[in-house]
């Protein structure tokens, strides 16, 4: 029997699809652990998936960072439970963003995370009113590449567990310019 004509039998037709699937579904995997990580390129927690706040000390103090360590930023730009980073700004400053509630880890008030909903319908982290953000050019946990930038038009700051803005410009390494 020729490649082609085995191919396109009925047996072939439905192997591969299934099979594909199931390759698919192995590459997504899941973790047991309690904390999700946010994908990095676009700041969102895994759907239906929810993120955790946490606290890290550093050159800069104590700021939050999700579960798994990265840092997070306040827009100093945003208003009270409104983000304005949005277009091009939303690449280098992906807003951490979740499909159900998030939770406090260590050093974090549970009492003072919320969400916003953006222009996008995507739900926003905020933290006492702050809505939170990755910075792309921290690629590495504890990394504060970001802090005192002026990207956008003001400033981006890490946020303590009181919830205000760090505004020492100490970082983990020398700041990006957009």
């Amino acid at each position: 029997m020729s490649a082609h004509r085995m191919l396109g039998s009925p047996a072939v037709r439905i192997a591969l699809p299934v099979a594909t699937i199931a390759l698919a579904a192995a590459a997504c995997g899941s973790s047991s652990g309690s904390k999700t990580t946010p994908a990095a390129a676009t700041g969102s927690a895994a759907s239906g998936s929810s993120v955790t706040l946490d606290m890290k000390s550093g050159a800069a103090g104590a700021y939050l960072t999700d579960g798994s360590g990265k840092s997070l930023y306040e827009f100093a730009s945003d208003t009270a439970m409104k983000s304005t980073c949005t277009g091009a700004c939303v690449s280098a400053w992906p807003p951490l963003t979740s499909s159900s509630a998030a939770m406090s880890g260590t050093g974090v008030n549970a009492g003072d995370i919320g969400t916003l909903t953006r222009s996008d319908g995507s739900r926003q982290v905020t933290y006492k009113g702050h809505p939170l953000y990755y910075f792309s050019g921290d690629t590495a946990a504890g990394q504060t590449n970001g802090q005192g930038s002026t990207a956008f038009g003001a400033k981006w700051w890490l946020l303590s567990p009181a919830g205000a803005p760090i505004t020492s410009s100490s970082s983990s390494s020398q700041g990006y310019a957009y």
